[in-house]
């Protein structure tokens, strides 16, 4: 068995997939990219709101909810382009080529 995270994979199936580890090294560093961004996004919305709670005066429950959805889409959006490029990177590994080199590849 190989340790792969927090769970096991076969010695088969790791044997047959040799990119498995850097692939769930990638999408580990995505998710903690999402992360960190949520955290830094949210605290840096709630900052510049409070700033601009000085001139426009509304109630602070609002500063919070427009934190954490910003903070949220912000961190989907790098999650998502960041695990698009570790597909890739998968893709890459299995197949030796790119996902744009098999989409020409098919054409001619």
């Amino acid at each position: 068995m190989v340790n792969l995270g927090l769970s096991r994979v076969d010695d088969a199936v790791a044997a047959k997939h040799p990119g498995l580890g850097e692939y769930a090294a990638c999408q580990s560093n995505a998710f903690m990219k999402g992360m960190f961004t949520f955290v830094t996004g949210t605290g840096a919305t709630l900052g510049l709101q409070m700033f601009i709670q000085r001139k426009f005066k509304y109630p602070f429950q609002w500063n919070v909810l427009v934190a954490v959805v910003t903070g949220s889409v912000a961190s989907y959006w790098v999650t998502r382009v960041e695990s698009q490029k570790c597909s890739n990177l998968w893709l890459f590994l299995e197949t030796g080529q790119l996902p744009t080199d098999m989409g020409t590849d098919q054409r001619g």
